[in-house]
């Protein structure tokens, strides 16, 4: 064969056939890597989520060989620590031999656990860059590297999700809905924000998705006669791997067990029970070794993220209750209060997620999603999975609502507590599926109409990540109140086993990696149970949380005992309460640093 046909012959094969499958998936990789390096060079921000950094600061902690520690303190931590050990002063929790790192009682640990092993192959740079290019400008700081090397972690997650959606998607219907489904979910502007905000939302998508394909495999293959038992278990045990991989990266997530459960024990087919009891098992065995972990440190199954129910609430508003060092449930207990106080918040805050979160899941898609679920679907499988996706809405509702706290006001569109972004994917599989069959119904008069629909819908859809690229350029800081630069130079002012305080502990644990408890309730009675009965408060650092409260309401007309009273004491009499110990101030450009001793004139 001459050289000439060879080429033809070759440029045939590669306009039809396997061939063009290969270019289009060159391509279409090309362009997702090119939109991700893009997204991080002009839209980039670093963590913004409290949540964000308490987890990225016990990875540290574990990478570096401290074990599954924190120097994030709550004092409700404390208080069960001290309770489980049965001590009747704080003073003899004593983790400055340790290097002032504590158990923490606050994160699962799947993903902090995936974290550590990413620094432990990345070995990323702690100490911020204020010279080298990129991570900083023209002598300012800009990125943090660890930060941007967990987004790009949770960008490949990412990627990771848009698969499983594409496979899900052709499973349940056909090519075009499962290449636009994965369209829209690449395109999801709320999905790439997560992917840099360091939680592990990312992780949990995917773990959920995956969730959703072994069912549905779990599903086919039920109806199949005769069934394949051992492919049947094993996608069973499957499922069981991951909700317990799920529950152990964000606890809430364990309530999807439920839906599992009612989908399988309907659509199992003859072996339904025994595939209940099957992924009851290996959940079970795969959630039960770290429970037993937090209640042999803690006494609680959940450490502090079990009292997430009553955080939040009229007895607990605000950061209250992580800032009490005392049972929290005295008070709330009598009279079944606690019920009452649980009941409130449910019925409160599920009516703000059907009011105001529920029709922007997925923007326009939320309202092809939700008119779709009255289509009745030729497709067994997707008629099924409608179900199921239906009852981890009703699931996921009851987790958000019961389990929203102060990080959803901090940080009102980033958090751990956004567990209805999770359906995200399934809304665009099902909205898009909706979608074609009306278009399928229209009479339209040219083909080319149809591909001109299909394609706004997609310019409507994606628009704001199209418009996250325009200008103006976002700046990549989360300031104020963050800082990293001034905060690692504040705790570079301490030696590791001082014990600072502040309104951002979790800040001051991840970028300057000292032992920070979170501020007390007041400056006296509060202040002095960590003080003294715990350690010596060396350093206090306030941040505009604290100081740009609300001036008349809360600072002269509030408590004189609170933190914001102190400020105005000490601006305007240029004096500190006598009974307090730290008397040296210093003003920062991110706030105020109080001490007991000029240490910015002394190197540690």
């Amino acid at each position: 064969m001459m050289i000439s046909e060879q080429i033809q012959n070759l440029i045939h094969k590669s306009e039809t056939g396997p061939g063009a499958r290969i270019i289009w998936t060159f391509a279409a990789i090309l362009a997702l890597f090119g939109a991700m390096a893009w997204y991080d060079v002009w839209a980039y921000q670093d963590f913004s989520a409290p949540d964000a950094m308490d987890a990225a600061q016990v990875a540290r902690n574990l990478a570096g060989g401290h074990g599954y520690s924190t120097q994030f303190i709550q004092p409700l931590s404390l208080y069960l620590l001290q309770q489980k050990r049965h001590l009747a002063v704080l003073e003899q929790l004593d983790f400055t031999k340790n290097g002032g790192f504590y158990p923490d009682l606050a994160n699962a640990p799947v993903y902090p656990v995936m974290l550590a092993g990413l620094m432990k192959l990345s070995h990323p740079q702690w100490t911020v860059q204020v010279q080298k290019k990129f991570w900083s400008e023209r002598g300012h700081f800009q990125r943090y590297q660890p930060e941007f090397l967990i987004a790009i972690f949770n960008q490949f997650l990412l990627l990771v999700a848009v698969a499983l959606t594409f496979f899900i998607a052709r499973k349940l219907f056909d090519s075009q809905v499962a290449c636009l489904a994965a369209l829209f979910t690449f395109g999801s502007d709320l999905l790439w924000k997560f992917s840099t905000s360091g939680l592990s939302t990312m992780l949990l998508l995917v773990i959920f998705l995956g969730l959703t394909l072994c069912l549905l495999v779990v599903e086919s293959l039920a109806r199949v006669e005769p069934p394949a038992p051992r492919r049947l278990f094993g996608f069973t045990l499957a499922v069981g791997v991951l909700l317990g991989l799920g529950m152990l990266t964000r606890y809430s997530f364990g309530w999807l067990i439920v839906p599992a459960l009612v989908f399988l024990a309907l659509f199992g087919g003859a072996r339904r029970m025994g595939l209940v009891v099957a992924v009851c098992l290996v959940f079970g065995v795969v959630v039960l070794p770290w429970l037993a972990r937090n209640y042999a440190v803690s006494g609680t199954l959940f450490g502090t993220a079990g009292y997430a129910v009553i955080e939040s609430t009229s007895f607990f508003p605000g950061t209250k209750l992580m800032q009490t060092s005392t049972s929290p449930m005295s008070g709330s207990e009598l009279h079944g209060g606690w019920v009452i106080l649980t009941m409130h918040k449910l019925t409160g805050n599920t009516f703000t997620i059907f009011q105001n979160e529920l029709p922007h899941l997925g923007g326009w898609a939320a309202v092809l999603f939700f008119a779709g679920l009255l289509l009745g679907f030729r497709n067994v499988a997707a008629r099924r999975l409608r179900y199921f996706t239906l009852m981890c809405l009703a699931v996921l509702v009851v987790a958000q609502a019961l389990g929203r706290t102060w990080l959803s006001d901090l940080t009102p569109e980033l958090n751990s507590e956004n567990m209805l972004v999770l359906l995200l994917p399934l809304v665009f599989i099902f909205g898009v599926a909706f979608f074609l069959t009306l278009l399928d119904q229209m009479k339209l008069p040219a083909f080319g109409i149809r591909q001109a629909i299909i394609v706004l819908l997609a310019v409507i859809l994606c628009s704001p990540f199209v418009a996250s690229f325009l200008p103006p350029k976002p700046s990549p800081l989360v300031y104020p109140p963050y800082y990293p630069p001034e905060i690692q130079e504040i705790s570079n002012w301490m030696q590791p086993d001082e014990l600072m305080m502040s309104d951002v502990p979790w800040a001051v644990a991840w970028y300057g990696q000292r032992s920070c408890v979170y501020l007390s309730q007041d400056t006296q009675g509060d202040f002095s149970a960590i003080n003294d009965y715990f350690q010596s408060v060396k350093g206090i650092y306030l941040t505009s949380l604290t100081l740009d409260d609300k001036f008349f309401s809360k600072v002269v007309r509030g408590d004189d005992k609170g933190w914001g009273h102190f400020v105005l004491h000490v601006a305007t009499k240029n004096e500190f309460p006598e009974d307090f110990p730290l008397r040296t101030a210093k003003a920062l450009g991110s706030g105020l640093f109080f001490t007991d001793q000029p240490r910015w004139t002394v190197s540690h």
